[in-house]
């Protein structure tokens, strides 16, 4: 199924959006950021959000970035624009990457970078083990081949939790509750910001998180989190493309020797923390963006 050919340049939408189906026949949705005239040669950048997060949170960084190539956006299964799955053992990173491949298959498209953010980041990394030589770059926002257990017990405690608010005030100070450690500078503004990105209005009214609460399905499973795999292969698998390590300062996911010793084992990986924020960095931080500036600046343009 195509992009809708809608395109406005307004400075409200510069989007269009993407639907395509996956292997098992969930109907899909990605946000395409065109790029400038003359870019399509380029490798595009795809946008992986974290586990309970939507497009909505590149809506900053993605039409910064594709003032010089192509972005897509994916939506996973379960989140935003994206059904839900009727199954919710397939809410796991391999299912996921099988949807992404079969977005790159259904689009043509040969060689990408990938900015991804926790879960995002691990379907990038298991994406340059099963698909060499495609990926020409990545980000890797605040995840890593390591990661603590301390910060995924909390995730875990949360994920699929919680019910609706009647109003987006109520439902920023909810989340702000449970995320002040991890923004502790925030401001109620910053609150709304994060809550519109991560909740949307139901047709009765109220406010609730954009995902099916079935994604912390296979998270229940004993022994299934990603802490008990040995994720360096495929982290290595990126080889010798640019690569960029994020990490939040205050971060309870990627520690900072994890990512030291990342950033120790690939010869073009650099290692930037975002100071004052946990996990994860939102990219919108001063930091954030120019680090991923310098870095879309060494992918290649053709």
């Amino acid at each position: 199924m195509s992009a809708k050919q809608d395109v406005q340049r307004d400075g409200q939408r510069d989007w269009s959006d993407h639907y395509w189906w996956s292997g098992d026949g969930v109907r899909l949705h990605a946000r395409v950021y065109p790029g400038p005239e003359g870019s399509d040669a380029a490798p595009p950048i795809l946008c992986l959000p974290g586990l309970a997060r939507n497009a909505r949170d590149f809506e900053a960084l993605a039409p910064h970035v594709a003032r010089h190539r192509k972005v897509i956006v994916v939506e996973f299964r379960g989140r935003g624009e994206s059904a839900f799955a009727k199954d919710p053992m397939t809410y796991v990173p391999l299912t996921y990457v099988q949807d992404v491949v079969a977005l790159l298959g259904e689009q043509g498209i040969d060689r990408f970078a990938a900015i991804g953010t926790s879960l995002g980041g691990l379907v990038a990394m298991l994406m340059a083990a099963s698909l060499p030589g495609r990926l020409v770059g990545a980000v890797l926002n605040d995840v890593g081949p390591e990661l603590e257990t301390a910060g995924l017990d909390r995730i875990r405690d949360y994920i699929g939790a919680g019910g609706g608010q009647p109003t987006w005030m109520h439902a920023a100070r909810a989340v702000a509750e449970l995320n002040r450690a991890i923004y502790p500078g925030y401001v109620i503004h910053d609150w709304l910001r994060l809550t519109k990105r991560t909740h949307r209005l139901t047709p009765e009214g109220r406010i609730v998180t954009d995902y099916d609460k079935q994604i912390a399905a296979p998270l229940r499973v004993p022994n299934a989190d990603a802490a008990g795999m040995d994720m360096w292969p495929a982290y290595r698998a990126f080889g010798s493309v640019p690569l960029l390590i994020l990490r939040g300062e205050l971060s309870d996911i990627l520690a900072r020797g994890a990512a030291g010793r990342m950033a120790s084992e690939l010869p073009h990986a650099r290692l930037v923390e975002v100071p004052g924020v946990g996990h994860a960095p939102t990219l919108d931080e001063t930091e954030a963006r120019a680090a991923i500036d310098a870095w879309a600046a060494d992918l290649p343009t053709a």
